[in-house]
């Protein structure tokens, strides 16, 4: 396709979607967004956007709202399960690398994204689950879905995660989502629960024998500004499983996980509602990226662990690049193939250490698990340099 496209399909309106379609709207390419799911808020847990990805909030207008409605992370600090400092990383990161890591609901976060598309002028459109993509030559190409509707435009971006629909159309015999036998629990507590603790604006977290445990604030709202996680070797039981139980059961596995560590673990877990229960899943290598004139961003191109706290960030990267690389007005299929050869290495890096280092959550003897804890308190420090190309991203200036 030779010409200049002046629409885009973008399905998926959570990270990737609505910031790209901010971005390309200001490129002068028209977007409208597809989401299965209808319009909801307060769904989701806690985040973190690193320095990285705080610069596309920034470019778009949102970094200082983010800020205010988040919570600054002024560390990382790592302990043992009985309470025993094992060292920190990411301190002093706003004077590093220009922008602070800010720990946000993902619902609020989503909420944002979402108005910002909408104040752009962007069309959103909810409830429609992709079920088929036709791209014929010169055609338009044509989304399909599940209601019978059907939705044209110049290209697609599948920007619909981890499970992408998109990514089955691009890839027919692709590989599927990697699941890293590791399963997490999460949710909020009023921030109350962390009075007395010096936790500061702190993220700690907590090296089990089996599992890990974190926790922090993330919204200055009283009632749920304090986010919280457990990691666990999914021991053969998925996240579907557990779902099905009802809350108190749930809540009686975790009390009986972490029986005996630190405190304020129990507290956090005693006050814990609502609690989101998931799998841990990551993408590690496509074949490739696009189809024709469909492409893969974010999570569907690369979903990865939560153990690099990177996913979000990277997926706001792919929304600046490819509206940056779509300015070039190049043969779209060229575009294409410049965005995945420049995003692949770096993306797959990460989903490589976010893998490894979920790894040291696992179980444990006794005896390994000190072992484990006395070498992170030497690399924890060498870890902290090596970690640095991560944050130092600005994809304004790549």
């Amino acid at each position: 396709m030779s010409n200049r496209p002046r629409k885009a399909l973008i399905i998926g309106a959570g990270i990737a979607g609505p910031v790209a379609a901010v971005l390309l709207r200001r490129a002068g390419i028209e977007s409208a967004i597809y989401e299965a799911w209808p319009y909801s808020k307060g769904i989701g847990g806690g985040l973190q956007i690193a320095p990285n990805g705080m610069q596309v909030m920034d470019e778009i207008g949102l970094a200082g709202e983010l800020i205010s409605r988040g919570s600054v992370a002024e560390s990382f600090d790592f302990c043992s399960q009985s309470g025993q400092r094992l060292g920190s990383l990411n301190r002093d990161m706003e004077r590093r690398f220009g922008q602070p890591a800010v720990n946000v609901c993902r619902a609020t976060l989503n909420e944002m994204l979402v108005d910002k598309a909408w104040c752009s002028c962007v069309s959103l459109y909810f409830e429609k689950r992709l079920t088929k993509i036709e791209d014929r030559g010169d055609q338009p190409i044509i989304a399909y879905f599940a209601d019978g509707s059907t939705a044209e435009g110049d290209f697609l971006i599948g920007a619909d995660g981890v499970h992408s629909m998109v990514r089955r159309q691009v890839i027919p015999d692709g590989p599927a989502p990697f699941d890293t036998g590791l399963i997490g629990f999460g949710g909020f507590v009023p921030r109350a629960v962390l009075d007395g603790t010096a936790i500061g604006q702190r993220v700690m977290t907590t090296f089990g024998q089996s599992g890990f445990f974190g926790y922090g604030f993330c919204s200055p709202d009283p009632n749920d500004g304090a986010m919280w996680w457990s990691t666990q070797p999914a021991h053969g039981i998925d996240a579907a499983a557990f779902r099905a139980q009802d809350q108190a059961t749930i809540k009686q596995h975790l009390r009986d996980f972490h029986r005996g560590w630190h405190d304020p673990i129990p507290a956090i877990l005693e006050a814990a509602e609502n609690i989101v229960v998931t799998d841990t899943l990551d993408v590690a290598t496509l074949p490739t990226w696009s189809r024709k004139r469909s492409l893969l961003i974010g999570d569907a191109a690369h979903a990865t662990s939560p153990h690099a706290g990177q996913g979000a960030s990277l997926a706001l990267e792919d929304a600046m690049r490819l509206a940056r690389l779509m300015q070039d007005g190049q043969e779209l299929g060229v575009t294409f193939q410049n965005f995945e050869a420049e995003r692949r290495p770096r993306a797959e890096k990460i989903v490589a250490i976010a893998r490894r280092n979920g790894n040291s959550k696992r179980e444990f003897s006794a005896t390994g698990a000190f072992i484990r804890n006395q070498m992170m308190k030497w690399l924890l420090p060498l870890g902290s340099k090596s970690m640095e190309f991560m944050y130092a991203y600005d994809a304004r200036a790549a």
